[in-house]
């Protein structure tokens, strides 16, 4: 990409989180919406796993599914938007969507993974949904037996 765009800046300003890993699933870039979002400061995040935001009950499939990837250099969500809890610093949950997106080094081997990730909760509660209806939902939600 050939553009004058200051891409720091860009990462920056942006009001969604933008979340890179590594291969071995450490953080190595956190955005300012990463700590509005999840509350841990960049400080705080960077040389973490994604541990760090993922759900106890969530995780071993995650890491399961994040060393895969790794393995294989293709995620099986491709582009589309991801829908799943998340945990805050605090310990509330959060539900979050997102993108995901393969990164690889200059040999075309997996070296990490950038996530897109915006607070649901934030746009459910705007619609009038209460949060203890949406938690309600979510735990009915056949997707999360």
């Amino acid at each position: 990409m050939n553009t004058n765009i200051d891409l720091h800046q860009l990462v920056e300003c942006v009001g969604d989180a933008i979340i890179v890993a590594d291969a071995d699933e450490k953080i190595v870039l956190w955005n300012p919406a990463a700590t509005r979002i999840f509350g841990y400061s960049e400080a705080e995040a960077l040389g973490s796993t994604l541990d760090l935001i993922v759900p106890e009950r969530q995780r071993q499939r995650h890491n399961e599914g994040y060393s895969h990837s790794m393995q294989t250099g293709t995620t099986r969500y491709g582009t589309s938007l991801l829908k799943v809890p998340a945990k805050h610093q605090d310990g509330s949950m959060l539900s979050i969507a997102f993108t995901v997106g393969m990164l690889f080094d200059e040999n075309h081997q997996a070296n990490g993974v950038v996530a897109i990730i915006r607070d649901e909760l934030l746009v459910l509660l705007k619609k009038g949904l209460s949060k203890s209806a949406f938690l309600t939902l979510k735990i009915l939600s056949p997707s999360n037996t």
